[in-house]
């Protein structure tokens, strides 16, 4: 029974059981200063706590806490900045915030408390969730600068992986990891130069020390090719009370949003993925929910005149649907104002150029600022499109450009956007050369690997800056 334990003990790692540890206190002190706050608040000025107000107060914790692991703010922050993690701590509270406030707005009755109140709450509770973060990091950096709570790591293997590890730990002291070396069984003249500096022995030294104790975390640093060799390795770490690590040699792939996954007791890793599954299918969802209603709502007006302006200047319906690939590669018609006076969406169709005869003059106008893109709102709110995610192309092109451009059908992973990341970098418009749809794709799948509501909240600002200045629309 104990030997099983040790086994399962040495299984889970230290680094996971410190993070679990880490990341229930850090929940626990949230929930602790929101409902702090919200008493002393209340005692502030006077009020009474009473029972229907447990609502608006569990509303906050709920929301928050769902928001937080959403964005994976409970994960070990230790190889990340406090401006990082701020950034991520903003967002979650920005997003408990307006559901305070829109739940405030529509059901007073439940609120209880006038708007000052709660908007004294919102202001002071974001600080506090800050300022607890920040001295609680800078305590344990310091410690660990000093030399405590340190543990020593070996790294087994001379590899390009090896060698960015151990540059990686040398450069973060504040991680509290000493580096012992990198360990190899190869000649020096077989490795590349800038490790010799790096290599302190071989493997069956480093084993060696592991059985002494001194030192406690192994990085096994192989090719995966080298299967049996680490295999031998892991047999030999397990008279060990070592933690053991392996760093797959994946980025021999471009991977998209990998993560780990569990198929019965069988691990596996995703290599292509999307970053909306669970919470953060539903945070995207309720981004695009909230941004398109507060979009149309502002633009409703101006789409009516638009409309008018469309069918006054030329014959044919005012909006134009074309099918096009979504989530999947699924096809779904997407909305666009009318801007031309052929409507293509057959097997070819030729991409606007500039000076299209195609397009009319109200139409050029619209291109020019985007304004032909406003019905998308719509399918936004259908749920078929995204406001932020990589354009739809026609299905003619897809077809086209999917020959021609490895991994450009992973653009599929996510729904597609109104405006993206590839957008706001100058891949707008016209793609007339297949270099400008490879910088795009690129773009693209960089979206899907980067992807927070932060991100999007970037790109959405900055494409009303650049919408109606862009020269590559036409």
């Amino acid at each position: 029974m104990n030997k099983q334990k040790t086994n399962q003990s040495r299984r889970t790692g230290i680094i996971q059981s410190n993070q679990s540890s880490f990341s229930t206190m850090y929940r626990l002190v949230d929930l602790i200063a929101i409902a702090f706050l919200f008493f002393l608040i209340l005692e502030s000025k006077q009020e009474k706590f009473e029972a229907d107000s447990w609502i608006l107060l569990s509303l906050g914790l709920i929301v928050f806490n769902v928001t937080a692991e959403a964005l994976d703010l409970y994960r070990s922050w230790r190889t990340q900045s406090t401006t990082i993690l701020i950034k991520y701590t903003t967002i979650a509270w920005l997003v408990t915030s307006s559901v305070i406030v829109v739940f405030s707005y529509f059901f007073p009755e439940l609120a209880k408390y006038d708007e000052t109140i709660i908007l004294i709450w919102i202001f002071s509770t974001f600080p506090a969730l800050a300022a607890w973060r920040i001295v609680f990091r800078e305590i344990l950096f310091i410690q660990r600068k000093q030399g405590r709570n340190t543990r020593k790591a070996a790294i087994i293997g001379g590899t390009p992986a090896g060698y960015h590890l151990a540059t990686q730990i040398l450069e973060n002291n504040h991680l509290g990891i000493k580096l012992d070396g990198i360990y190899d069984d190869r000649d020096m003249n077989r490795l590349p130069l800038e490790f010799h500096d790096q290599i302190v022995g071989n493997i069956e030294e480093a084993i060696s020390k592991a059985k002494k104790g001194t030192i406690d975390f192994i990085y096994v640093a192989m090719p995966m090719s080298a299967e049996a060799r680490i295999m031998e390795i892991l047999n030999r770490c397990s008279d060990t009370t070592c933690s053991v690590y392996i760093i797959p040699n994946f980025f021999i792939y471009n991977l998209l949003h990998a993560r780990w996954q569990t198929v019965g007791s069988v691990q596996t890793l995703s290599v292509f993925d999307t970053p909306f599954q669970g919470a953060n299918n539903v945070l995207k969802r309720i981004e695009d929910l909230i941004f398109s209603c507060i979009i149309l709502s502002i633009v409703a007006i101006p789409m009516l005149f638009i409309a008018i302006g469309i069918k006054l200047s030329s014959k044919g319906p005012v909006i134009f649907k074309q099918n096009r690939y979504g989530l999947d590669g699924k096809q779904i018609k997407v909305y666009k104002f009318r801007t031309m006076r052929t409507a293509d969406n057959g097997d070819v169709i030729q991409q606007a150029t500039k000076g299209d005869s195609r397009v009319t003059p109200f139409g050029a106008f619209l291109r020019r600022r985007s304004l032909d893109e406003l019905p998308q709102f719509f399918n936004v709110l259908q749920g078929r499109m995204s406001i932020v995610g990589p354009r739809p192309h026609a299905i003619a092109h897809n077809e086209q450009y999917r020959e021609l451009i490895e991994g450009y059908m992973l653009r599929h992973k996510v729904k597609p956007g109104i405006t993206g990341w590839a957008q706001i970098n100058g891949f707008r418009g016209e793609t007339e050369t297949v270099n400008k749809m490879v910088k795009r794709v690129e773009y693209d799948l960089d979206y899907i690997h980067r992807w927070s509501v932060w991100l999007d909240v970037k790109i959405i600002l900055k494409s009303i800056i650049k919408g109606f200045s862009d020269k590559n629309a036409y």
